[in-house]
């Protein structure tokens, strides 16, 4: 068993670093005054608004290869619960025409 990390949880932290990157480099640009601070107590929810609706483009270009391997563990995993399934309900018909007979 290899100790590699799920890919979603890999996919999911850089998603997170991402956004949280945006949302420090938005807090800056308006704490300098070069973006607007939003309208009266609204500041905090106008930052994370805007560094959600940067980060979100940002993710899918730049996560492009992570998103990649996360889609395909998790093809992989449904792919084994399938047949898994499918085995399951040959053992069922199976046992089920041999009590019929």
């Amino acid at each position: 068993m290899s100790l590699k990390p799920s890919a979603t949880i890999r996919y999911t932290a850089m998603r997170l670093g991402v956004f949280v990157g945006c949302l420090v480099l938005v807090a800056l640009l308006v704490r300098l005054g070069l973006v607007p601070a939003g309208l009266g107590d609204a500041n905090f929810a106008w930052v994370v608004l805007l560094a959600l609706v940067i980060s979100a483009p940002l993710s899918f270009v730049l996560l492009r290869k992570q998103r990649d391997e996360m889609s395909e563990q998790i093809a992989g995993r449904v792919a084994d619960a399938k047949s898994k399934l499918a085995a399951n309900r040959s053992q069922e018909d199976a046992a089920d025409d041999a009590a019929r007979a």
